[in-house]
């Protein structure tokens, strides 16, 4: 291959949001040797490319451009991030969105060489200034799901699910990801609790599955809610955007009436503790989160900012604890976790386009994030377990 040019070292490194002294140690060489690469004094090794290729989340192929490639548009930003974000975080966070870009534009491409690019039509199709009303029966239309049967189901997992392959039948795809595909690159939900790429032949939605399990649910409809706006972008929590905060109360409608929130007893001015019991037995009930309801019990000026503010910590502790539980228990077989993360909508349709010839094994591995040797046992693995 030619030599890498100094210039798209340097791009790779800033992008991903890292000083030569950092990039340095993450690579095992002296900061001095890296930026005698970056002057073009010196020529990296391979083995050195591949390491940054790596530490930098970029693909090995970007390294050995002319020039640094333009960037594609940055998706709208509509959270409210918290006073010291983690170092590196928005890094990472900017490495997934490329990943999940290019996994969109893969699929695109297949679906448009198989002539199956037919628009979505309920992508853009929603205007804040329809209301809430409009934005949830939208919703209900899209998904043929009901509050009622939203609760129905036996568990929050069974919620979800339910909402999540009713979005795939109306061609959307749900992706659960928290990491660049290891616990080392792990984003706080601080910092993203989900986003949404708004194209009206393959929309996706990413969740981060780093969030609880009761979150996942209100995250989904929310991100369908900017689908429906025709808006790319990326939510985190307790946002003050007016995007944001609609989806937020479009969402919030579709699981609860504000009416109900009456039902949680407050006249006594519980203290903290109760009252997160109160909301737990009120969630549960549910099928919700409890951070939403109590978000949404703040919203309504039934409790103080200072009483959320001890409320989510509280919740946000008991979820940490309950994930690290969850982490040392081990878990199920690696194809079954990675498919419940992929959804079986973006699988069945990685399929489909591989056995039409639409899709090599190896665009295959880059959608599903796996090598190219991954794709047919993840996909067949399925099959065997249906």
């Amino acid at each position: 291959m030619a030599p890498v040019a100094p210039q798209v070292l340097t791009w790779a490194r800033e992008t991903a949001g890292l000083s030569t002294e950092e990039a340095a140690k993450k690579l095992g060489i002296s900061a001095k040797r890296l930026a005698a690469f970056e002057a073009g004094e010196h020529e990296p090794t391979r083995q050195q490319i591949a390491a940054m290729a790596k530490r930098y989340h970029r693909p090995l192929l970007a390294f050995y451009l002319a020039n640094p490639p333009s960037e594609a548009p940055a998706p709208r930003d509509f959270r409210s991030l918290p006073e010291q974000p983690p170092p590196g975080s928005e890094a990472l966070l900017n490495a997934l969105l490329r990943d999940v870009l290019a996994r969109q534009r893969v699929v695109k491409a297949g679906l448009e060489e198989l002539e199956e690019d037919n628009v979505i039509s309920a992508v853009g199709s929603l205007q804040i200034g329809d209301g809430i009303g409009v934005a949830t029966t939208k919703l209900q239309n899209l998904l043929g799901m009901s509050r009622d049967e939203f609760r129905g189901m036996p568990s929050v997992d069974a919620a979800f699910s339910r909402l999540r392959s009713s979005a795939e039948k109306a061609g959307v795809f749900v992706l659960l990801m928290g990491n660049l595909g290891t616990h080392h690159t792990d984003i706080d939900v601080r910092l993203f609790r989900g986003f949404a790429l708004a194209d009206n032949v393959a929309p996706m939605i990413v969740i981060n599955e780093k969030d609880s399990r009761a979150a996942w649910s209100f995250t989904l409809l929310h991100e369908l809610t900017h689908i429906l706006l025709g808006e790319t972008g990326v939510s985190g929590y307790d946002g003050r955007d007016a995007v944001e905060r609609f989806c937020d109360s479009a969402a919030a409608n579709f699981l609860l009436a504000p009416e109900e929130l009456r039902q949680i007893a407050l006249a006594d001015s519980p203290n903290l503790r109760t009252l997160a019991e109160r909301i737990s037995e009120f969630s549960e009930a549910r099928n919700l989160s409890r951070k939403m309801v109590a978000y949404n019990l703040l919203r309504e000026g039934l409790i103080t900012a200072n009483v959320y503010q001890g409320l989510s910590a509280s919740f946000d502790a008991e979820r940490i604890r309950r994930k690290q539980e969850e982490e040392k228990e081990g878990g199920p077989n690696y194809y079954v976790v990675r498919r419940h993360r992929l959804g079986s909508g973006l699988i069945d349709t990685v399929d489909r386009l591989i056995n039409a010839g639409a899709l090599t094994t190896l665009k295959a591995g880059l959608v599903l994030g796996v090598k190219p040797t991954s794709v047919y046992p993840l996909i067949t693995h399925g099959r065997a377990a249906a």
